[in-house]
């Protein structure tokens, strides 16, 4: 008997290289039909990312400090220091305060709102582009957006301004919509209700956006005369090319100055208010050269020349195609659509810088770079009306490449240590945590002066924004604190006699200032005189540390 036949099977080896290979694939036709499906939910994840990440890396620096000090008050001495001082933030104060109670003060947790806020913004401006030019303007204009310099900045800030392009953004679309049920008769008034509610919480948030609701204005009547201008066009010539129908009629008008009045006359008490602490901005600079730089380069594009330079020939670029698409004998919907997104996007734009640097050169000092964010989406929007506008998709895909690679540089710097106005606060309060002695018996004494920059604010702010590195330290000059006064800062008294009287059981004295205003002779002598001695002493960025023994 034979035996059996045997047989060989194959075996099919799959290709380690075309797994990886099919794996990629099928996560970019993911991610794809993500964007696809819900861009805003898509971009604004990513901007979160994008803002949140080292965000811990900078130095907290003096604007930053104001925050902190502020939302780590208790209700009563907050409500109190803002009828001084910062009411304009007040209601930025009142949400960080709240936010620190839920999740503690570190340098992240100050910053993390704002990355949150930035990628919120990012998804509305998603959505505003895909509701004025499609799905590809929506997400062109929220990665600009994203890249756009002074949008990292804020979105590293543990300031309001990060916020404030979100409530911009987010009240031009309740705005928006409100136009559009006015058209349709389904619903307007409670839009419109919306809009003036939205605008009102707005403005209490940052009195700036009151601009924003004039720049509505602005776009309601340009979009009106346009509107009748295409008409009136058709109707001489007999154009049987597309016309569309008339976005804003008397209705609309009356309906966005009735909410905009409404809105004006509920925060009319909050705008006396801060407008009675107009010396706050005593330190901005009339109009001058600077004035220019600050416009062209500064406000929005973070004194990158070249980055400037390419943003406002792409966004001049999307202004003139679309205006000349829109006038072509036979404008299809698109070009009907993108020039309402230029009408949208330029009057906020320009219309809120124009006021602020007019006010200025009328003797009111208002103008600021950090003061226009609120026309970041804008910008984003008219650079993405550019770069849409590139055949075939393959270069529109390129140019949005380019602009992340020239963000680059910008993004990388707003996150480096000392990124903040030089700050080396961090630094500082690293070598007093390394060099005081924690296991004395007796107790450890900290002397502030005078924080470089800001000669009446003491670095008091320093040890606020760093408390670990201060704990359990012994204040020996301070009279009168911050939240006492209804003010921002403490007050020290004279170090002669105040110092010497607060030396009992102080084994160790720390003086913590800036290079301006040096007081620290006087506080040698002072300490010398009641037995302390010269230990050591430190110089990093603009602080200066002297440690004395006793």
């Amino acid at each position: 008997m034979s035996s059996p036949r045997t047989g060989s099977i194959t075996v099919r080896h799959t290709s380690s290289a075309r797994t990886l290979r099919a794996r990629l694939r099928d996560l970019a036709l993911a991610g794809r039909d993500a964007v696809v499906r819900t861009p805003e939910l898509t971009v604004g994840a990513v901007g979160v990312v994008v803002a949140a990440a080292f965000a811990w890396v900078p130095s907290v620096w003096y604007d930053e400090a104001a925050t902190v000090t502020s939302a780590q008050r208790s209700w009563p001495a907050l409500w109190a220091e803002l009828q001084n001082v910062d009411a304009v933030h007040g209601l930025y104060y009142a949400l960080m305060h709240v936010w620190f109670a839920l999740v503690g003060y570190t340098p992240f947790t100050l910053r993390l709102p704002s990355a949150l806020a930035i990628g919120v913004a990012a998804g509305l401006v998603v959505a505003l582009g895909r509701r004025l030019g499609g799905v590809r303007l929506g997400v062109v204009s929220g990665l600009v957006f994203l890249v756009l310099p002074r949008v990292a900045w804020a979105g590293t800030e543990g300031r309001p301004y990060a916020t404030v392009t979100t409530l911009s953004v987010l009240l031009t679309l309740v705005g928006l919509t409100a136009v559009r049920r006015t058209r349709s008769g389904r619903h307007a008034t409670r839009w419109w209700v919306a809009y003036g509610a939205v605008a009102a919480v707005s403005v209490l948030f940052n009195v700036y956006l009151a601009l924003a609701v004039v720049a509505h204005g602005v776009v309601l009547l340009w979009t009106g005369v346009a509107d009748r201008d295409a008409r009136r066009t058709a109707a001489v010539t007999a154009r049987t090319g597309r016309v569309a129908p008339a976005m804003v009629d008397r209705r609309v008008v009356v309906r966005w100055a009735v909410a905009s009045v409404a809105a004006a006359a509920a925060v009319s008490p909050f705008v006396l208010l801060a407008a009675g602490q107009t010396k706050q901005v005593g330190w901005i600079t009339g109009i001058g050269w600077a004035t220019a730089r600050q416009v062209l380069a500064t406000a929005w594009f973070g004194a990158v020349w070249p980055y400037a330079a390419l943003a406002w020939v792409l966004m001049t670029v999307g202004v003139v195609m679309a205006a000349r698409a829109v006038r072509a004998a036979h404008p299809d919907t698109r070009d009907v659509l993108r020039i309402q997104a230029v009408r949208v996007a330029v009057p906020l734009t320009i219309v809120p810088t124009a006021l602020l640097v007019g006010a200025t050169a009328a003797g009111e000092h208002l103008y600021t770079p950090k003061y226009a964010s609120l026309s970041l989406p804008f910008v984003a929007l008219l650079i993405g009306l550019a770069i849409t506008a590139i055949r075939p998709r393959r270069w529109l895909a390129l140019a949005v490449v380019a602009m992340v690679l020239v963000s680059v540089p910008t993004s990388t710097k707003v996150r480096l240590p000392h990124a903040k106005q030089d700050s080396h606060w961090a630094t500082a309060a690293a070598i007093v945590d390394r060099e005081r002695n924690w296991g004395t018996d007796g107790d450890v004494g900290i002397i502030h002066g005078s924080v470089w920059g800001h000669p009446t604010t003491t670095t008091q702010a320093i040890s606020d924004t760093y408390p670990d590195a201060f704990r359990g330290m012994r204040d020996l000059a301070v009279t009168q604190t911050g939240a006492e006064r209804g003010q921002l800062w403490n007050v020290n008294g004279d170090i002669a006699t105040t110092v010497p009287a607060r030396l009992d059981d102080v084994d160790e004295v720390f003086f913590v200032g800036g290079k301006s205003r040096n007081i620290r002779p006087q506080v040698t002598e002072t300490l010398e005189g009641q037995g302390f001695h010269v230990v050591r002493w430190w110089h990093t960025g603009t602080v200066i540390i002297w440690k004395y023994s006793r």
